[in-house]
């Protein structure tokens, strides 16, 4: 009996604490100015006005009256108020890594008639707003700005937030945000995905000289021409190029956005890839300046860095958050760094990319689908098991399937991740004609002993089309010099910067 009233009065104060927590929070989003750092004039000497217009502090503060009013409702249902303090969370955790107070946390704030300590959901295709509290309470993440920002990375300007979603602002903990990269060539990959996304899009071009144009209108084309808003309400896109090819003009978002486009025109990033700016000045591609600038950018706690070309399965971001809310194990048990790979797959390009796990298998089944570069490299992105992952049914919920390593004959895995903004960067001196472009981040995840927990019923698809290997003698050079350059310049700064650990290698 004292027992179960000491727990009440435990459970009790934790409401009261994060009730406090959101007072302070509807405060600072009822102020005049966002909570973010102060940023300097932009370009033309306004003080942020286009950031004051952009953002709605009117959704800013129902945001958090709705949370508020959840804790409320809950807090109504107790007749005994005892203060204590909130158990302390370490915020530069490098994911979800759990630790005991975390856990206390979650469990404290579970309703009475929940004996078994998990969270209860019923749409494991929708986040209630019980689910949002717990994941605001268990990451303990700092919401992100998106102003429009002119800076530079390495010899690379870049246009942050050149043209801006119109979801306005979104608190660290509610969604994830899928962070990509391309050349303008290849945003007819951008409808397919954000249709099946449904959430953030981190989108970094590389617009050098001339590529600036048909960049710019392809953005307005896919914002004003498709058959609905998804572009407009997802899509960030940022814009960068080298200081040797900065374009003759900038166009300026806040005019060109005001004119529609001339949707009558041909899509303006349909063309012949070998009539752009890089291609006729033999550009290499910076794919991880990309990879990146797209992962800066990203204003939720969980990102998932990709390929445009990879399609997501429907319904991955609610299913993955409600997955992390319930904390089960392994999450709650384990406590070494982790991120979520996804298993990838090429189809044919005559049939429809697959929405569930079931459609894959029987797609899997009858050779219509193969594993993601099958017949190119398939070391690089075979999975721990992989073969069980294929044959084992679609669950009604995401779990963690398996926790594998990047170890053993998965040495050169290439693992396609959801992880956090803590986790290590790509090397932005490699490029993606000079291949293995993510093998560097790969050795540090496996030197920090990170648990790769892959995820049952979430799966990415690239663009329809079997790839086959094809002797290329160009880029094979290119791939030789890069090779060297990582093995006799990288590798013994990551040695001298993380260590080693037995049987990680590039």
């Amino acid at each position: 009996m004292l027992n179960n009233r000491r727990n009440f009065i435990f459970r009790v104060s934790i409401v009261i604490n994060i009730a406090v927590l959101l007072y302070a929070a509807l405060h600072l989003s009822s102020t005049t100015s966002p909570s973010v750092e102060w940023m300097p004039l932009t370009v033309d000497g306004s003080e942020r006005s286009a950031e004051f217009r952009y953002i709605n502090q009117d959704e800013v503060r129902n945001n958090t009256d709705r949370a508020e009013s959840s804790v409320r409702n809950f807090e109504e249902s107790t007749s005994q108020k005892t203060p204590s303090t909130m158990a302390t969370t370490n915020k530069t955790q490098s994911s979800t890594a759990s630790i005991p107070e975390l856990e206390k946390k979650v469990n404290a704030t579970m309703p009475e008639s929940d004996t078994n300590g998990t969270l209860e959901i019923e749409d494991e295709d929708a986040l209630n707003p019980a689910t949002l509290a717990y994941l605001r309470s268990l990451l303990a993440c700092n919401d992100r700005d998106m102003l429009p920002v002119t800076t530079q990375r390495g010899e690379f300007w870049v246009l942050k937030n050149y043209v801006r979603a119109d979801h306005g602002f979104i608190q660290c903990h509610e969604s994830i945000t899928y962070t990509t990269h391309a050349g303008f060539e290849f945003l007819d990959n951008v409808q397919p995905l954000v249709e099946r996304w449904m959430a953030p899009v981190s989108l970094a071009i590389h617009a050098p000289g001339s590529d600036l144009a048909p960049t710019v209108n392809s953005i307005r084309y896919l914002r004003d021409c498709l058959n609905n808003d998804l572009v407009k309400q997802f899509v960030t896109f940022h814009v960068f190029f080298s200081h040797k090819h900065i374009p003759s003009t900038i166009p300026d978002p806040e005019k060109f956005l005001q004119q529609p486009y001339n949707c009558s025109l041909p899509p303006p990033h349909i063309v012949n890839a070998n009539s752009t700016y890089m291609k006729a000045k033999s550009l290499l591609y910076p794919v991880n300046v990309a990879r990146n600038i797209a992962r800066d950018s990203a204003v939720t706690h969980f990102i998932l860095p990709s390929d445009i070309e990879l399609y997501p399965s429907p319904n991955l971001v609610p299913r993955f958050l409600n997955m992390i809310a319930r904390n089960a194990k392994p999450l709650s048990t384990s406590t070494k760094p982790r991120v979520f790979p996804i298993s990838i797959f090429e189809v044919d390009a005559k049939v429809q990319v697959p929405s569930t796990k079931t459609e894959l298998r029987s797609m899997l089944a009858n050779k219509t689908a193969i594993p993601f570069h099958k017949f190119v490299c398939p070391n690089c992105h075979n999975i721990p098991q992989g073969q069980q992952w294929m044959n084992a049914a679609e669950t009604n919920q995401m779990d963690v399937f398996h926790v594998g390593k990047r170890r053993g004959k998965f040495v050169h895995w290439e693992p396609i991740f959801i992880g956090t903004h803590q986790d290590p960067y790509y090397d932005e001196r490699l490029s993606w004609e000079g291949k293995k472009d993510k093998m560097t981040q790969g050795y540090i995840l496996c030197v920090k002993d990170y648990d790769f927990m892959i995820l049952n019923n979430a799966f990415l698809i690239h663009k329809p089309g079997i790839k086959h290997f094809v002797k290329n003698a160009k880029r094979d050079a290119i791939a030789g010099k890069q090779s060297l350059f990582v093995k006799n310049v990288i590798m013994p700064q990551l040695k001298t910067l993380f260590g080693t650990r037995n049987g990680c290698a590039l």
